[in-house]
């Protein structure tokens, strides 16, 4: 491969500890095949767009809409001024897409940053880069990692219009909390998923 045998034994300990190989004593070393029908794993921060284009789909995004709303009275998670450190009063800027494949919506997703981390003006195209990128550029924070709790729930009236599906459908959702590389909160995230288009899976294993 042209490179050192320590490079070669990093890229295998890093391969084992994402489950894509094993080794076993004596017997040598063995890819996993299981694993690798995992398309996304869940413990890293994907683009959504990325996402749906490893499972074989052909993304496109569409922005809902783009609010100013105080931290206190956002429509629809009313621990988001806890939650971001802010004063009741603070405004978010509150940014709602969806992701779909060939017209059809895939994932809703609704982000709320604080207005004050806004540095560099932006235009409404800006708004359908990957939230991690928007981020570096017109805030100048890193999104070094969610604290994710994953919720199931049932489509609402206006959850259901916008994925296209019957109100009291079951859907997966994300709420999460990102945090820059000096663990402050820097974005409250939202995403439901059409279980129906999009199953999302993860390797759990024992230590």
């Amino acid at each position: 491969l042209g490179v050192s045998r320590t490079t070669i034994r990093d890229a295998l300990s890093r391969l084992e500890m994402e489950g894509t190989i094993s080794r076993r004593q004596g017997s040598g070393t063995f890819v996993n095949d299981p694993v690798l029908q995992i398309r996304s794993r869940l413990e890293e921060i994907w683009g959504y767009a990325a996402m749906l284009e490893a499972h074989g789909f052909t993304p496109s995004t569409q922005l809902i809409s783009v609010e100013n709303v105080r931290a206190d009275s956002s429509p629809f998670d009313e621990c988001t001024a806890v939650d971001l450190q802010l004063t009741p009063e603070e405004p978010l800027l509150l940014v709602t897409k969806l992701f779909l494949e060939n017209e059809l919506p895939v994932i809703l997703t609704r982000n709320s940053l604080p207005d004050r981390l806004l540095t560099e003006a932006y235009t409404q195209d800006d708004l359908s880069r990957p939230l991690y990128e928007f981020l570096e550029l017109f805030t100048r924070q890193r999104l070094a990692y969610y604290v994710t709790d994953i919720v199931p729930l049932v489509a609402d009236e206006e959850i259901a219009g916008l994925l296209k599906v019957e109100p009291g459908t079951p859907l997966v959702s994300f709420d999460e909390i990102g945090y820059n590389d000096n663990n402050e909160p820097i974005v409250k995230a939202h995403s439901y998923f059409r279980d129906d288009l999009l199953r999302l899976r993860l390797l759990r294993r024992r230590v």
